[in-house]
């Protein structure tokens, strides 16, 4: 009773300091020196050495005031580490920790493992112990095998199953007609029984659930995710529950990913949630996840691989959400390998597994892993599904780049959605450090340096974590339809690069254009928030949400060939009442699921682009690049435009507390200046300077009813453009704050 009366308080405050957090409003003074909950928090490893009670709480405090972090997230590392993991020394020092923090004011995030990936409890870069495995046998990853049989004509084929797990499907397949039959009546026991028809080249497929031997809890399976929950992040409630949701405030996961088990990860239960979910049995739909199956191959693959990932995420980051919420915090982490651009036999469905986080997240790591070609990914993740936070766990084996790179990668993280940068890492054992760089003040390369970057972090935080709507005119169909469709096991590229290299896929290609070469926001539509958030209104496509309602006059679909026809049908609908539509690369061809045909597809679109054309505004572009992007948005009235058409800023806009703010940042290589044009016309404005926290008033005209704004910014250079109005009497404050730059050079 006392647990479950403790549990409701902290609910009740959490819920309470949540609220204050995401509605306090801006104040310039603090801006200029943003109190501790603002800062980043690091992952702290602690690693292959025996962690001391006295070094560690001098290490936090130096992490605290030489670095200015604002906490911490454990990550124990390493075989030589110690004490044990989960032991009552390794929670007395964790107590520690705790409450040195919480006298700080500072606060923590429960990192979930010992060493990465999430699932294990240690079996990978960290004890090499299987420990969840050897609590839970049979809860950990399991794969999907085929069993192949050829047959003779007109013959009795008879055959014992030689397999171990569970028989998934049993059919055969016609191999030039791609006919398929089941064959689940036909077996007895283990024992398949078939009179092969006279005609045809058939193939007897058996499809089997193996356990894969990977140590990593089942991610498919709510019942293995929870006991992994109860193993892990409920010990530490256990030994902390006052410091729920006042000190430690996030759960981090780290690196689940569907890649193991070859690519082929499966769950015994699939075919019973398949059938509670779209009422049929999947069984002869399992061909096509190697096979060309004819006509049906797309459907068939979206139905299996969607809700595959489905099941992914519903099981790992629903699970531990649901958790996470339950104790008054949030949950975040991130997936292994999110720049591969076929991510569905590795993270499934991106996007959708944001569905299930508190904070969805991602990675920008070392090894020329292009993660900026997906921030926008995750944080429309976030939009899509009305979140206020989007995380980023940074810098990892990036090697000691220089303080002024750290800043670049900052700002295009933040102009790109996300707002809590997470800084990997610092290292307790300095002289053992596995992924550069080592991000404290120990490390000469930074040193004093990296006080000024946290600060800089923080009033990025400050400005950006909060409660707001974000602005855009351009939708971007999210093609996962499409990737599905061309998706399937054991192919060329291998499982960790995806498997299948897909042809024609450009939308991780036109998201760079619009965003790094054109100077045009936009948020990704996943076609589930297509169908159930979205509708037409006054020339506009509406996604419509409690806190972020989004407006857009314009919708790409970049190289949708699958779309499901209800998808289609409200582009159709937007078209018709003036929202431009743009196609690129390749026109949407085919169904994606059982509501309608291919030929349904194909007659909207030669509505739109031929027959007729003239009730609307729609375009092919066959071969996207800067230029056939900037003509066929010509006539768009965008919301934010820059006057130098090579170098636009990087951007993001948003209304919080029905005041606009825009953050603006150079990430070229070359001084920019540019006349900026915004849509309307703006209260008074202030500039606001993220690197030295000081502000000036914005010199902004007025030309034809929009807001204009020259700025002057040098590689690196950022600043945040808001209006008077989110601040209060922000004219009393120019007395006390001084100048930090000129509005022609921001520095």
């Amino acid at each position: 009773m006392r647990r479950k009366k403790l549990l409701f308080y902290i609910l009740l405050i959490v819920s309470v300091s949540k609220g204050a957090a995401l509605t306090d409003s801006i104040k310039l003074s603090e801006f200029a020196s943003p109190s501790m909950r603002w800062r980043p928090v690091p992952l702290w490893f602690w690693n292959n050495t025996e962690v001391k009670e006295d070094s560690l709480l001098v290490q936090l405090d130096s992490i605290l005031t030489k670095d200015c972090y604002g906490g911490c997230a454990i990550l124990p590392f390493g075989k030589s580490f110690g004490p044990a993991y989960l032991s009552k020394e390794y929670f007395r020092l964790y107590g520690k920790v705790i409450k040195a923090i919480k006298q700080r004011g500072a606060k923590m995030s429960l990192y979930d493992e010992y060493g990465f990936p999430s699932g294990s409890m240690g079996a990978i870069n960290g004890s090499g112990e299987t420990i969840f495995k050897n609590n839970h046998p049979g809860k950990t990853i399991r794969r999907l095998d085929k069993v192949e049989y050829a047959t003779i004509s007109d013959t009795l084929f008879r055959c014992e199953l030689n397999v171990k797990g569970t028989i998934m499907s049993v059919v055969a397949m016609e191999m030039q007609t791609k006919k398929i039959v089941s064959l689940r009546e036909k077996l007895v026991g283990n024992i398949l029984t078939w009179n092969v028809p006279p005609k045809g080249e058939w193939k007897v497929m058996a499809f089997v659930c193996v356990e894969d031997g990977d140590p990593n809890v089942n991610y498919l399976s709510p019942e293995a995710v929870k006991l992994f929950v109860q193993d892990t992040h409920e010990a530490y409630y256990k030994n902390f529950p006052e410091a729920f949701g006042s000190v430690i405030t996030t759960t981090f996961f780290d690196e689940p990913t569907m890649y193991r088990a070859q690519g082929r990860m499966w769950t015994d239960d699939f075919n019973d949630k398949f059938m509670f979910r779209f009422g049929f049995s999947p069984e002869v739909l399992y061909p096509a996840l190697w096979y060309d199956i004819g006509p049906y191959t797309a459907v068939a693959r979206n139905y299996l691989f969607g809700m595959r990932a489905s099941l992914y995420a519903e099981g790992f980051m629903k699970t531990i959400d649901d958790w996470a919420e339950a104790h008054g915090i949030i949950s975040t982490g991130h997936q292994d390998q999110e720049e591969v651009v076929n991510p569905v036999s590795v993270s499934g469905d991106l996007m959708l597994d944001g569905k299930y986080m508190g904070m969805p997240g991602i990675d920008k790591i070392g090894g020329n892993r292009p993660a900026e070609d997906f921030y926008k990914v995750v944080s429309s993740s976030a939009n899509n599904w009305d979140k206020t936070y989007v995380m980023s766990e940074t810098y990892g084996d990036m090697g000691n780049i220089s303080i002024e790179r750290m800043y670049n990668i900052a700002i295009e993280q933040y102009t790109k959605g996300i707002n809590q940068l997470i800084p990997h890492a610092v290292w307790y054992n300095n002289a053992d450090v596995w992924f550069l760089p080592e991000l404290s003040y120990r490390n000469s390369r930074y040193n004093s340096l990296l006080a000024d970057f946290n600060r800089f972090l923080s009033r990025l935080n400050y400005m950006l974590a909060r409660t707001g709507r974000h602005v855009a005119d351009v939708a971007m169909i999210y093609p996962i339809n499409t990737l599905q469709a061309g998706h399937y096991f054991d192919g060329p590229e291998g499982f960790y690069k995806g498997g299948v290299n897909i042809p024609d896929v450009d939308y991780n290609m036109v998201s760079r254009m619009l965003t790094d070469n054109l100077g045009i926001d936009f948020t990704y539509i996943h076609p589930e928030v297509m169908d159930d958030r979205c509708s037409v209104d006054h020339q506009r496509l509406v996604m419509k949400n409690k806190i972020n309602t989004e407006s857009f006059s314009v919708i790409i679909l970049p190289s949708c060939r699958v779309i499901t026809l209800s998808n289609m049908k409200k582009i159709e609908k937007a078209w018709e009442n003036g929202v431009k539509v743009i196609f690129t690369t390749q026109l949407p061809q085919q169904v994606a699921d059982g509501d309608g045909t291919d030929d349904d597809i194909t007659a909207i679109v030669n509505r739109m682009l031929v027959s007729e054309r003239n009730k609307g505004y729609a375009v092919f572009v066959k071969n996207p690049n800067d230029e056939a992007l900037r003509n066929a948005l010509m006539t768009v009235n965008f919301d934010v435009r820059f006057s130098d058409a090579e170098h636009p800023f990087n951007y993001i806009h948003k209304v919080i507390s029905g005041s606009n703010l825009y953050y603006i940042g150079n990430i070229d290589d070359i001084v920019i200046e540019n006349k900026i044009i915004l849509r309307g016309k703006l209260t008074e404005c202030t500039l606001l300077d993220p690197r030295t926290g000081k502000i000036e008033p914005a010199a902004v005209s007025y030309d034809n009813g929009n807001s204009v704004i020259t700025l002057n910014l040098a590689p690196g250079q950022s600043v945040f453009l808001v209006e008077n109005t989110i601040f209060g009497e922000v004219s009393q404050m120019y007395n006390t704050m001084p100048f930090a730059f000129n509005v022609r050079c921001l520095r």
